[in-house]
């Protein structure tokens, strides 16, 4: 698919063949509302939502709700991986609109993360991919420690 804020985004504002090895790039201002969408879709988080009554709004109160459904998808192992990805895409989509100074990152891999105002990186993915299967971290508790983390 060829979305061109996310290719200018890939390769960085100051890089045109993409960032070197161990380098990200993250959004620029004109690109991350454009990033923001894309990565906050979610399909099948957002499937599991509605099947449950909870609106995805970009809120913590709906990370807290989401932490108390129950895992039903636990007994279907397909799902499992896309919805933990989903999950961590929505926690970081949370947290940037949220934690002031929190903004979108990829690494070269294509692995998206999110880092807070201090620098510190998160990585939202294996944080959703935990708490599809275990429960764990709970979601609106890592928002809690993004924005305690950040000065908010």
């Amino acid at each position: 698919m060829a979305v061109s804020f996310f290719d200018k985004w890939r390769r960085g504002p100051s890089a045109p063949s993409g960032p070197s090895a161990g380098q990200a790039s993250s959004a620029g201002d004109d690109d991350a509302e454009g990033v923001a969408e894309l990565l906050s879709e979610c399909e099948l988080l957002r499937a599991q939502a509605v099947d449950a009554g909870i609106e995805l709004d970009g809120t913590v109160a709906s990370l807290e709700a989401l932490d108390q459904l129950t895992p039903r998808w636990r007994d279907a192992p397909g799902t499992l991986s896309g919805l933990g990805n989903d999950a961590g895409l929505y926690l970081g989509t949370v947290i940037v609109r949220t934690v002031p100074g929190a903004r979108w990152q990829v690494w070269p891999d294509g692995r998206p993360m999110v880092r807070l105002a201090s620098g510190r990186e998160l990585d939202v993915v294996e944080a959703g991919e935990a708490w599809a299967a275990i429960g764990a971290p709970e979601l609106a508790q890592v928002h809690a420690e993004a924005a305690e983390g950040s000065g908010a």
